[in-house]
C-alpha cells in the first residue's frame, strides 16, 4: 500500500494527467453538455457513445482513455495505457495501485484500481484545479463497498468546503480527513495543516493527494479523533466526521468514512467537546453532523445541552430533518446495497429496530460553527433551522463576518453599542408592502441577497435605522433623530431597538463602518 505515496511515481502521474489536460473544463468540453449532465446522474451511456465515436474516427487520445478508466468505469487495452501514461507506464501504474490487469496471465486489458477525478475550485485566492485519488465507487465496484472504502469528493465535502471561513490563519486541523480534500482547501489559507484519520488507507490516500498536487504544508497523522493531536491547539478546525447513525449490531457494515463507532449521535457530541479542548483563543471550528430527535428530546435541544459547559460561541444550523425510514434508506443505498434486494430489506429492519428501541423519531442534519472568545465573556449560542435551497459555495466568507460581528458585539454593553457607527451590507434591500389605497406600509421587510438570504420583518424605527446606516452617524445618534421624527421616547426606542441591532450584526445585515 505504501507505494501509493511514492513521490517519484506520483510526480510521473501528475505529469501524465497534465499532459492529457485531464481537467473539469476539458472533460466537459469533450463530453458535451448532455453527456456530462447524464454522467452526473450516474448514466454513462451518452459518455460512452462520445468516446466510442472518437475511437471509430481514429481520434482517440489520452483524455479518452482517462474518461474510460475513471469516469465511465470501462477497461482499456494495453496500448491505451501507454497512450494515457507515457511517463508513468503500465508498470508504474500497477505499482502505484492505480491500475490492474483484469485477468492476470490471460490478457492485456486494464481497469482502474483507484479513482482519479479532476476537481476545480474557486476561492478568495483565485481559481485552480487538483486531481483527487479515492477508492472506486459503487458503479465501478459493482456492489456493496468495502468497509475501509475511502470516499472521494461528494456533496458533504463540497458543503463543508463552501461554509469554511476563508481568512488566513497559522494552523488548521482537519479531523477525519478521508481523501484529504478539506486539508487541501485549508492549505491555501494556513501556514500549516494537520490532517488526521483513523483509517490507515485514508491516511495513505490523503498523503498521496497532497504529493500529487504539489501541496507541501499538510502533515497527515494516523489515529482516532483527537488522539494524534493530544495537547495541541489550532486556530481553525474543520471536520466532516463519521457522523452517520448506524446500528451497532452484527451484520451491519461499519464504514470507516461515515461510521464513528459510537451509539446514536454520541460521535458528534464527542467531536464538539474535543473541539473545545483544541481551539486556541479566537479560533473557530466548523463541522457537519447529525443529531437525533427522540421521544424524550428535540434534536437542537440535544446539541444545546452538549454546548452548555464549553464556553464557546456556537451557531448551529439545521438544514434537514429526516424520518427514520428515509434516513435508513439513504445510508443503506450509500453503502452500495441496492433497493429491492433481500440484503436491503435485512439492513432496513436492523436500522428501524435500532431507532425504535432507542426512541428515535427523526434525525437532523446540519452544520455547526464554534468560536472560542478572546476573553471570559458569556458565550453566544444560536440554534436555528434553515430549510430550502441554499448556495453554500462562498458562504464561509459570510459566516466569518457574522462570527466576527458576534465577537465584537458581545463585548459591548448597550451604551458602547449605541456609540458604534455601522453600515448596511451591500446585499441588503428594504421592501415596503402596501395595501391598495393606504399610504402606510402594512409590512416592512429587510431582505438579504447573499448569505442565508434571510427576510426579516422590521418596524418603522428599525427600518429607518438600517436605511440611515452609512457609517457617518452612530447608532445612538440615528435613533435619537428617529425618536424625534416619530415623536416617541428616545430611551424606550433605543432599549427596544438595540437587541435587533445585535441580531442584524449577527446575521450580516449590518457591518462595522
Amino acid at each position: 500500500m505504501n507505494e501509493r505515496v511514492n513521490p517519484d511515481l506520483l510526480l510521473r502521474l501528475r505529469s501524465d494527467l497534465a499532459a492529457a489536460a485531464y481537467t473539469t473544463d476539458a472533460v466537459a468540453a469533450r463530453l458535451g453538455p448532455e453527456a456530462e449532465a447524464a454522467l452526473g446522474r450516474e448514466h454513462v451511456v451518452p459518455g460512452c457513445r462520445v468516446v466510442d465515436a472518437r475511437r471509430r474516427a481514429g481520434e482517440r487520445d489520452a483524455l479518452d482513455v482517462l474518461l474510460d478508466l475513471f469516469l465511465l468505469a470501462r477497461s482499456v487495452e494495453g496500448d491505451d495505457v501507454d497512450r494515457a501514461f507515457p511517463t508513468l507506464g503500465p508498470d508504474g501504474a500497477a505499482e502505484l495501485g492505480l491500475l490492474r490487469i483484469i485477468e492476470p496471465g490471460s490478457g492485456t486489458d486494464w481497469t482502474a484500481a483507484l479513482d482519479v477525478h479532476p476537481y476545480a475550485y474557486t476561492d478568495e485566492r483565485g481559481e485552480g484545479h487538483w486531481w483527487i485519488l479515492s477508492d472506486l465507487g459503487e458503479r465501478a465496484v459493482g456492489g456493496a463497498l468495502p468497509e475501509d472504502h475511502v470516499l472521494g469528493v461528494g456533496g458533504a465535502s463540497l458543503t463543508l468546503a463552501g461554509i469554511t471561513i476563508p481568512t488566513p490563519v497559522e494552523s488548521v486541523l482537519d479531523l477525519g480527513t478521508g481523501c484529504g480534500i478539506q486539508a487541501m482547501h485549508a492549505s491555501r489559507a494556513a501556514t500549516r495543516v494537520v490532517a488526521t484519520d483513523i483509517s490507515a488507507r485514508a491516511v495513505e490516500i490523503a498523503r498521496a493527494n497532497a504529493l500529487l498536487n504539489g501541496i507541501d504544508n499538510i502533515e497527515v497523522r494516523l489515529g482516532s479523533l483527537f488522539e494524534p493531536v493530544t495537547g495541541e491547539r489550532f486556530d481553525r478546525i474543520v471536520t466532516n466526521p463519521p457522523f452517520v447513525i448506524t446500528p451497532r449490531v452484527d451484520g451491519v457494515p461499519l464504514y470507516d468514512y461515515r461510521d464513528g463507532g459510537l451509539v446514536g449521535d454520541a460521535l458528534v457530541e464527542t467531536v464538539i467537546r474535543g473541539c473545545a479542548e483544541h481551539l486556541d483563543a479566537g479560533g473557530t471550528a466548523q463541522m457537519l453532523g447529525n443529531w437525533e430527535y427522540t421521544t424524550a428530546s428535540d434534536g437542537l435541544s440535544r446539541v444545546e445541552r452538549w454546548l452548555a459547559d464549553l464556553g464557546l460561541d456556537a451557531w448551529v444550523v439545521e438544514r434537514e430533518h429526516l424520518d427514520p425510514a428515509f434516513y435508513a434508506e439513504t445510508w443503506i443505498r450509500d453503502g452500495g446495497t441496492r433497493e429491492g434486494t433481500a440484503e436491503f430489506a435485512r439492513l432496513s429492519e436492523a436500522w428501524l429496530d435500532d431507532f425504535e428501541e432507542r426512541g428515535v423519531r427523526g434525525v437532523g442534519f446540519g452544520f455547526v460553527t464554534l468560536h472560542r472568545p478572546n476573553d471570559d465573556r458569556p458565550p453566544v449560542v444560536r440554534l436555528e433551522r434553515v430549510t430550502g435551497s441554499l448556495e453554500t459555495q462562498g458562504l464561509g466568507e459570510h459566516i466569518g463576518r457574522c462570527v466576527e460581528a458576534v465577537e465584537r458585539a458581545a463585548g459591548l454593553d448597550d451604551a458602547a453599542l449605541a456609540d458604534e457607527a455601522l453600515v448596511v451590507a451591500g446585499d441588503v434591500t428594504i421592501e415596503h408592502h402596501f395595501e391598495p389605497g393606504h399610504d402606510d406600509p402594512t409590512a416592512i421587510l429587510l431582505r438579504q441577497g447573499g448569505g442565508f438570504r434571510r427576510a426579516i420583518s422590521a418596524g418603522t424605527g428599525l427600518a429607518a435605522l438600517v436605511g440611515a446606516s452609512d457609517g457617518t452617524l452612530t447608532v445612538g445618534a440615528i435613533l435619537s433623530a428617529i425618536a424625534q421624527l416619530l415623536e416617541v421616547d428616545e430611551s424606550a426606542l433605543i432599549a427596544e431597538t438595540l437587541p435587533d441591532v445585535r441580531r442584524l450584526l449577527a446575521d450580516g445585515f449590518l457591518l462595522r463602518a
